[in-house]
């Protein structure tokens, strides 16, 4: 008996050590206000990350707005510009460097990345990914595989954000929007303000000891 209760006590630790290093199954955000930070009007945008085979899996829920129309690209292939249209975006930053990487995603399923090296500044976009979008009726999803190497290293900040509507009904949502009192008159959406980013770490999703792939896509950036 002795014997055998110290095999299963071996048994359960291993289990729990080898627990440790599996990824976390994912995390969930839900797009429920405006850049300026009024609450949405509809079922907020859903994003889940989780573990992809070599790179992070993202999905998106939400409604279709159909409003304004798809872009003329085929499904599945970047389309420059596609902020113009219905799109769920994700940001993922270093603030040390202030090196982050912009994706898109249409419910027309065309996509866009960006990376960037300072504020506004990309210095490659239109690459390839994986990603499909199905529409039923008044709803959408979609699921799309980023490769590790489009990240930037050291990601530590995030933000997403949704746009649907034409002329003036165009509407900007985002994860993390930007608090009334620090609204100014006559101020726009901006989806490049940094400094409203919240803190979001890749180990979250992947496990702590996991360890990002490096990037040569990323080399020489400041």
């Amino acid at each position: 008996m002795g014997v055998t209760r110290e095999l299963l006590c071996l048994t359960l630790i291993h289990i729990l050590l080898c627990c440790e290093t599996l990824p976390v199954t994912g995390m969930q955000f839900l797009i429920e206000h405006t850049w300026d930070s009024d609450p949405v009007t509809h079922d907020p945008i859903r994003i889940n990350f989780s573990p992809g085979q070599g790179g992070l899996k993202i999905e998106m829920f939400g409604p279709f707005f159909n409003d304004p129309a798809g872009p003329a690209g085929p499904p599945s292939e970047p389309f420059p510009g596609l902020w113009n249209y219905e799109v769920v975006e994700c940001f993922f930053l270093d603030s040390t460097t202030v090196d982050y990487l912009e994706v898109e995603f249409c419910p027309h399923g065309q996509q866009l990345i960006l990376l960037l090296s300072g504020v506004g500044h990309a210095f490659l976009q239109q690459l390839p990914m994986v990603f499909n979008a199905t529409i039923k009726g008044d709803k959408w999803m979609g699921e799309a595989l980023l490769p590790w190497s489009y990240l930037p290293p050291n990601i530590n900040k995030m933000n997403s954000y949704a746009i649907h509507g034409s002329g003036e009904k165009r509407t900007y949502e985002a994860l993390y929007p930007i608090p009334k009192d620090q609204i100014v008159e006559g101020q726009k959406p901006n989806f490049h303000r940094l400094e409203y980013f919240q803190n979001f770490r890749l180990q979250s999703i992947m496990g702590e000891g996991w360890v990002q792939p490096s990037s040569d896509l990323w080399i020489g950036k400041p």
